[in-house]
């Protein structure tokens, strides 16, 4: 068979099974409340850009509101992103670099997981690898203007709405037209120009939506990454984060990872292909690791850079195991004094330990890649394995978490009389219980199935959206039940409307929103108005409610800026959740009585 049908058909079968099993598992927190972005699109959003929700939302549009819906461009995504590594590692190496490049990628965990949920980080890692290859191919048309700088501008920008990491590939490419004298005047051509100029149309979303919202992106990534908490040095960080990145990778690929960093350093002094994958490689690890020294990151902030790494590192051990066989090349035996001929000496291993490590460290981590991502097998297997330790709990046990919340809903509801609404303790468990509950049960269009509690500054994306702190503007709803209403209040209702746009003294400002309150009452009198109170203008639809809160931190009671909203609260549940006899999660829920108007 030859190496690429091979390729093809490995991928091939490797993608149906990706599609078949993530119908499988329940969605992650982090998939369950990008969905929720997704529907409530916007330019961007709080931490990221758009690219996740427009993907979500078009996947979900084509294929329904389930977990395939959410997550059927994943294992698509994967498949995208293995034939481009296959396709520049053939350009740069040869076809058997294309096929260990493949395996290599789809053997590492981390990778593996990508290809099964659906994050920012399928979407990233693939239009870094398609902008790279696009890169190359207008590297080889050089010095001659051709499509493919254009199109890296727009791969790179469509990156950069999934995840702002994407934009490291500028300073990657400047810094290696800069070092290599014979691209360096491409620094001034148009192809350059026209990459940037490209990928600044696709910033023009994030810039508006942030210089709306005050820069709030900017100051989480700062908080992110550390850069807020004042100079610091802790080196424990650093190991740690290390460390991580052994684990993700697995401990061989990644150690046969770091063998070639200083392989490809040395070659890329003297030959242009190391020296243009090490350029997409170092800048990335260096900011991050170095950010590592004051706090530990997430490993896969890195992933993208390890693109250009496995393909590098395939190149690496491809020549050790070269060198190794040339050096035990068979050579004859000086023949003994008085004889004749003698027969060939037999091999050394010479190149064989190269090609065993390889193929230990690519079974080795495909072992880790399907226990990541169903450790199930050794439960299974009577391994007792604690779901603390255990990265793919994060995705099991939300359906039936909703139910029980559900269930206790209805039971609260038929005690007490009343409808209730829910908070949860953070945006992950908030999305996650949302997505599996049967009865969504939205208090207005736009409003999210389970609130997250409020603060006065934007800590998820949650405070952009319909609050239950948020006053309902009467003269929003005086435009809604304009059309409802008979000639003579609905005229009396236009005019009192008209006049609060005309500009005027404060005493005849707030004489004219008095009149317009007056009118709106009588339009409208099951609305809660107090005519003599114009400051607001607005009211509360949540005031004097009940709400449960349900968290699953352990909390012995809510946090107090929650408790200050209520009157008061109690503990009604404490329900364990068990998988084979092992704990997975608990929720604590608690009834907050009678929400108080906020503080204006």
């Amino acid at each position: 068979m030859s190496a690429r049908r091979f390729l093809v058909l490995f991928l091939s079968a490797l993608t149906v099974l990706r599609l078949i099993y993530c119908a499988q598992l329940e969605l992650s927190p982090d998939e369950a409340y990008y969905f929720q972005w997704s529907e409530h699109l916007a330019p961007s959003y709080f931490s990221k850009g758009p690219g996740i929700a427009l993907a979500m939302w078009l996947s979900t549009h084509l294929f329904g509101v389930s977990e395939f819906g959410v997550r059927v461009f994943s294992p698509l995504l994967a498949l995208g992103t293995s034939l481009l590594l296959a396709a520049l590692a053939r350009r740069l190496y040869s076809e058997p670099a294309a096929v260990w490049t493949v395996l290599l990628i789809n053997c590492t965990p981390i990778f593996n997981a990508g290809s099964l949920v659906m994050t920012i980080d399928p979407l990233s890692i693939f239009f870094w690898a398609a902008a790279l290859y696009t890169f190359w191919l207008a590297l080889e048309k050089s010095p001659a203007f051709f499509a493919w700088w254009p199109l890296t501008g727009a791969l790179i920008g469509c990156g950069f709405l999934a995840k702002y990491t994407n934009a490291m590939q500028l300073l990657s490419i400047v810094l290696l037209l800069a070092l290599t004298p014979k691209y360096r005047a491409e620094l001034r051509r148009p192809g350059f120009a026209a990459l940037l100029a490209t990928f600044a149309l696709f910033t023009i979303p994030v810039l508006v939506w942030n210089a709306q919202h005050d820069w709030i992106t900017l100051r989480h990534l700062g908080e992110r990454g550390g850069l807020s908490d004042g100079p610091r040095f802790r080196p424990g960080e650093f190991f740690i984060y290390l460390g991580l990145h052994f684990g993700v990778y697995s401990p061989l690929i990644f150690g046969a990872m770091c063998v070639a960093l200083p392989w490809s350093w040395k070659k890329a002094r003297v030959h242009f292909k190391p020296r243009f994958l090490l350029a997409f490689t170092l800048p990335l690890f260096a900011l991050y690791f170095t950010l590592a020294l004051k706090r530990a990151g997430e490993p896969n902030w890195t992933a993208p850079a390890a693109i250009s790494l496995a393909i590098l590192t395939v190149a690496c051990w491809q020549e050790r195991a070269a060198a190794g066989a040339a050096a035990s090349f068979p050579r004859p035996s000086p023949p003994a004094a008085g004889t004749g001929p003698v027969p060939l000496q037999p091999a050394a291993s010479g190149g064989k330990w190269a090609h065993t490590f390889a193929i230990v460290a690519l079974a080795f981590g495909g072992a880790m890649s399907v226990l990541t991502v169903d450790a199930e097998m050794l439960r299974r297997a009577g391994i007792p394995l604690s779901y603390d330790l255990d990265p793919s709990a994060r995705i099991r046990g939300w359906r039936t978490a909703a139910e029980a919340v559900e269930t206790l809903r209805q039971k609260f509801e038929a005690e007490h009389g009343q409808p209730v609404f829910l908070i949860a303790n953070k945006y992950g468990t908030a999305a996650g219980l949302a997505f599996y509950l049967q009865d969504k049960r939205r208090e207005a269009p736009g409003h999210p199935p389970v609130y997250c509690p409020m603060s006065a500054v934007p800590e998820n994306q949650f405070y952009f959206w319909p609050r239950y702190d948020a006053l309902v503007s009467y003269a929003d709803q005086a435009r809604d039940l304009l059309p409802a209403l008979d000639s003579a209040p609905r005229l009396a209702l236009t005019s009192a409307l008209s006049t609060l746009e005309t500009p005027g003294t404060p005493e005849q400002e707030t004489e004219r929103r008095r009149q317009f309150l007056i009118a709106l009452k009588a339009a409208a009198p099951q609305l809660p108005i107090d005519e003599n109170f114009t400051e607001s203008m607005g009211y509360s639809p949540f005031l004097g409610r009940t709400a449960l809160y349900i968290t699953d931190r352990g909390e012995e009671r809510p946090a107090a800026s929650l408790l200050r909203e209520f009157a008061r609260s109690e503990m009604i549940a404490c329900i364990d959740f068990t998988r084979r006899g092992l704990p997975l999660r608990q929720l604590r829920v608690f009834a907050c009585y009678d929400y108080r108007q906020p503080e204006l």
